[in-house]
């Protein structure tokens, strides 16, 4: 791991929380980084809410995040979208993460002939919302998306979500979406330019190989795997890239502040 880490990017689910509860060692650690000054981010890939709302959330857990300390795939998704094409028009499938961080972007969202199509997480896709999409897109809308989890997690059991729904699209008009959120370095370095953080001296640390890690690697960050997640140990060897470092949980990640 390099030797001076100035500035930190933390994944949320699976890293400081688990189940809506604080993983141990979480509160240590944004504790750690605030007593030293460090500029942090939280990331979630997660645009159904707003980053009020998962700073409630996470003070909920026990854990102090301000608003202005979270950055999420939505917020992502509109930065992008603003540096693309400045005041633009999109239809959007989503909540309100997704529409206020576009509305704050100078978007305005509108069903007819949108610039683009922007597909985030719901927890009520619907057949007509989908059709719409797709007879946007055929009609010449460019279509984003916000993240390609396939998956999201309830007490229930899986549930489709965005990149599950991104598929149908594509299945019906041919045409693939641009997906902003991790894996894609494009999440991170919004993330470094939110926070004016550079990539050689800024740690990424997250519990997925394919998406965290990954996606710090190819940002050129120093990257972290905690084992709190969805990865297990002997998991990290089926990969053909590696992390700056392997620990147990956050709480180890402490004394690297």
């Amino acid at each position: 791991m390099r030797a001076t880490a100035e500035c930190w990017l933390s994944d949320m689910d699976g890293v400081l929380v688990r189940e809506e509860h604080a993983v141990p060692g979480a509160a240590e650690f944004l504790a750690r980084l605030q007593e030293r000054n460090r500029r942090f981010l939280v990331l979630t890939n997660n645009s159904i809410f707003t980053p009020r709302d998962l700073s409630a959330r996470l003070q909920r857990s026990g854990l102090e995040v301000p608003p202005e300390s979270i950055w999420t795939s939505a917020m992502a998704t509109a930065t992008f979208l603003a540096d693309q094409l400045p005041g633009g028009t999109a239809h959007v499938i989503g909540e309100a993460g997704l529409t206020t961080a576009l509305h704050d972007a100078g978007y305005i969202l509108t069903d007819h002939a949108p610039d683009f199509v922007v597909l985030g997480e719901t927890r009520t896709y619907s057949f007509e919302a989908i059709t719409r999409a797709i007879r946007l897109i055929e009609k010449g809308a460019r279509f984003i998306a916000t993240n390609p989890d396939v998956t999201g997690p309830s007490e229930a059991g899986p549930l489709p979500a965005t990149g599950s729904v991104a598929a149908m699209i594509t299945k019906a008009t041919g045409r693939e979406p641009y997906f902003v959120g991790k894996p894609n370095p494009m999440m991170l370095r919004s993330a470094l330019n939110k926070i004016e953080a550079h990539s050689e001296n800024t740690v990424m640390v997250g519990d997925r190989m394919d998406t965290d890690i990954v996606a710090g690697i190819e940002a050129g960050l120093d990257t972290v795997l905690v084992l709190t997640g969805s990865t297990r140990p002997q998991d990290v060897e089926r990969f053909p890239w590696r992390p700056g470092r392997v620990l147990e949980s956050i709480a180890d990640a402490v004394e690297l502040v």
